[in-house]
């Protein structure tokens, strides 16, 4: 197990229990939204001022809430290279970043290994999952400044929720280790929708889920396949450039992109929003 638990400088860094009822993990769609048919713009100016009134904040967990993407990193390069992947040579941060970053595992299966039945596939991801919780158990660490935001949402009776391309049981692990059991209202698995990131269905779920206007309501992704699945269903959103490139997310269709939660790019269009006189 030392062997595996590399040290999370490898990656360079750039850290709460709130009121809400219990997370529900929703495996049904309500039929009140449907899919975004329009074009969303792509960075919309740099601002959130025009989804005025604001309703609602959507989040992704992997690499949005917690800086987990290091130990997916770790989990994928010591399974492969377990395995001969790459003719026995690990794989790199760009690798990580360019074919495996925000893609769910059955995408993965074809990607890293197209020559495995589906059956072998798939268990070698189970097991790469099961090696990341017992890596997140140890070293994983929440996106500075999310309790500072976490408040503010709160504060202002703002809905919310969890919309994740992560199996059930990373999910339930991330979440109860960042204490946020009780500050989302929904949870959704895109394992339980018709398709993953970066379709919208899970966006549209979670819309559907909570009863909001996707005018109404932006989103916090770090990966292209989740900002193309909140555009597609016809939401702004944030990039949170952890770990991926600013300029990866920006052309995915990011409207603006942050460092972190304390990234005053952020906290400047929230402050727009408050200074329009919302009904926050």
């Amino acid at each position: 197990m030392a062997a595996i638990a590399t040290p999370l400088h490898l990656f360079s860094t750039n850290n709460n229990p709130f009121v809400c009822r219990k997370p529900n993990f929703s495996t049904s769609i309500p039929s009140a939204f449907s899919v975004s048919s329009k074009s969303y713009p792509i960075n919309s100016n740099a601002s959130l001022s025009f989804i005025a009134p604001l309703e609602a904040i959507l989040f992704d967990i992997d690499g949005t809430l917690c800086d987990s993407d290091p130990l997916h990193f770790y989990a994928f390069r010591d399974m492969l290279h377990e395995i001969g992947f790459n003719d026995g040579s690990p794989i790199d941060e760009e690798f990580f970043i360019n074919n495996i970053s925000g893609k769910h595992n059955e995408e993965l299966c074809d990607v890293l290994l197209p020559e495995w039945e589906v059956e072998k596939a798939m268990k070698f991801m189970v097991d790469k999952e099961a090696l990341f919780r017992r890596l997140a158990a140890e070293q994983l660490e929440p996106i500075s400044g999310l309790d500072k935001l976490c408040k503010w949402v709160e504060d202002r009776g703002l809905k919310r929720a969890a919309v994740t391309n992560a199996p059930r049981s990373n999910a339930e692990l991330l979440i109860s280790m960042l204490k946020l059991e009780d500050f989302f209202e929904v949870i959704i698995l895109a394992e339980e929708c018709a398709r993953a990131k970066p379709f919208p269905d899970p966006y549209v779920k979670a819309l559907n889920a909570l009863q909001i206007s996707p005018n109404r309501t932006f989103v916090f992704e770090d990966s292209v396949s989740g900002i193309k699945a909140a555009n597609g269903a016809g939401m702004p959103a944030v990039g949170m450039a952890s770990r991926n490139p600013e300029q990866m997310l920006l052309d995915a269709g990011a409207t603006f992109v942050i460092k972190d939660y304390n990234d005053p790019k952020l906290w400047g269009n929230l402050e727009e929003i408050v200074q329009q006189k919302l009904p926050l």
